[in-house]
């Protein structure tokens, strides 16, 4: 049988830590290597802003800029340490805990993502930085 989006999240959830806002950033605060992934399309990010600090890989492309064995320049150099912490992010949390799971299945040790996203974010009354979208 078919696999839904609401099928593929929820057993990434059962594979991988959701972490609150809050927690998300007391982790960052308490291990700045601790990298946040932001999975949204950059445009989706122009119009609501994003974490301070955090990387923009679209969903698409997070397997590509993960992978340790493509050529150099397809590969993300933020996501080459297997052991470094990695929070993902996206709009509501279904995107980015697919993305945890990507990075878990990819030899990820240390990967847990924001359970509500950015919008549990901005609710927390975290900060946000504003960005506009690069031609």
């Amino acid at each position: 049988m078919a696999k839904t989006f609401k099928d593929m999240v929820q057993e990434a959830r059962q594979e991988v830590q959701p972490v609150s806002a809050q927690d998300a950033q007391t982790k960052v605060e308490q291990d700045p290597s601790t990298l946040i992934v932001d999975v949204r399309e950059p445009s989706g990010i122009a119009e609501t802003g994003a974490i301070p600090g955090s990387l923009n890989v679209p969903l698409g492309m997070l397997a590509i800029g993960a992978d340790q064995q493509l050529p150099e320049e397809m590969r993300n150099a933020e996501l080459q340490d297997r052991s470094r912490p990695v929070i993902t992010t996206c709009g509501l949390g279904g995107q980015a805990a697919l993305a945890a799971k990507t990075l878990k299945d990819m030899g990820f040790t240390n990967v847990q993502f924001i359970d509500e996203g950015f919008k549990g974010w901005q609710e927390a009354g975290l900060p946000v930085e504003q960005r506009s979208v690069s031609s």
